[in-house]
């Protein structure tokens, strides 16, 4: 039974930073694409971040580029979103992600992601 379990959200304020952990049971996330998606309050989840399970690219939203980094830890089985400069509107549920579709027109779908955590919070407060 595959069971991703992600931690690290919390409460902070604008311009900090938090690292959000994603780790795997039943599954192998070095042959896994891993995203990370986010459900802010009263929105739909949207794409944040995600690394291919070959060759390891990473691809990022446009308003996260430059301040989340993606990274991977196949000797852990563990993907971990580092988030700096944090904005208000980064206020969100965050999701770990994984699935075996490695296409980059569907990299930011939830619908090409076949395992889901239950999320973590994290609070951003200007």
């Amino acid at each position: 039974q595959v069971q991703l379990v992600e931690s690290g959200g919390g409460l902070v304020q604008a311009g900090e930073s938090l690292r959000l952990s994603c780790a795997a049971s039943g599954l192998t996330f070095s042959t896994s694409t891993v995203g990370w998606f986010r459900q802010p309050p009263g929105k739909e989840r949207e794409f944040v971040a995600a690394v291919f399970r070959s060759g390891g690219r990473t691809y990022y939203a446009d308003s996260v580029k430059g301040r989340f980094a993606l990274s991977r830890d196949n000797a852990k089985n563990t993907v971990t979103l580092q988030m700096d400069g944090l904005k208000s509107e980064d206020t969100a549920v965050y999701f770990c992600a994984a699935g075996q579709r490695q296409i980059l027109s569907t990299v930011r779908l939830p619908s090409a992601y076949n395992y889901w955590g239950r999320g973590t919070q994290v609070t951003v407060s200007s």
